[in-house]
């Protein structure tokens, strides 16, 4: 096989602080770099990603609000082409970024100002991928809510046919911890 590109080589030790193994075969070393390439590891980040708050700008830019309760909320999401993947489906990192705003959100449902909420796990079943344009539909409610923890559970459906996208689960740990 080629060498890989020296740029590239270059690129990747200049970004990283990766050290190359030499007992790593010349093959399989070509093939990692031009797969790092082709998914744009070795891209510059445009300037306007470095802002403070782009995450919470672009996951709030797909996500809508639909019904607000205690203990629950439904929420829609525009699966738009800047939240998708190289296959028109809607990314995993999406998801999960969503899942976890929703799992805030639902949690400040029944968890008081004063605690502050940080996510401790998060876990998610990718069933199906829903397509690029696509409306998906949120239900998040909570399942346990104590002293210093709350477990949400969500459901991600397609709105169109209902079908079952996506589930969530998430425990979200209160601070300061309560005092036995």
């Amino acid at each position: 096989m080629a060498k890989p590109p020296i740029a590239l080589l270059e690129s990747f030790a200049s970004n990283s602080r990766a050290t190359i193994s030499k007992d790593i075969p010349e093959e399989h070393l070509n093939q990692l770099l031009r797969f790092l390439e082709r998914v744009g590891v070795s891209g510059h980040v445009p300037d306007y990603c470095n802002t403070e708050d782009f995450y919470s700008d672009l996951i709030g830019g797909i996500l809508k609000p639909l019904t607000v309760l205690r203990g629950r909320i439904t929420c829609l999401v525009s699966v738009k082409p800047a939240v998708t993947n190289k296959f028109g489906g809607f990314h995993g990192g999406a998801v999960a970024a969503v899942a976890e705003a929703v799992s805030f959100a639902t949690a400040r449902t029944v968890v008081a100002e004063d605690k502050e909420l940080f996510l401790g796990e998060l876990s998610i079943s990718y069933l199906s991928s829903a397509p690029k344009n696509a409306e998906v539909i949120i239900d998040g409610s909570v399942v346990r809510s104590g002293r210093n923890l709350t477990v949400v559970a969500q459901e991600f459906k397609l709105k169109k046919t209902g079908n079952l996208m996506y589930t969530a689960r998430a425990t979200l740990y209160h601070m300061p911890v309560s005092k036995l």
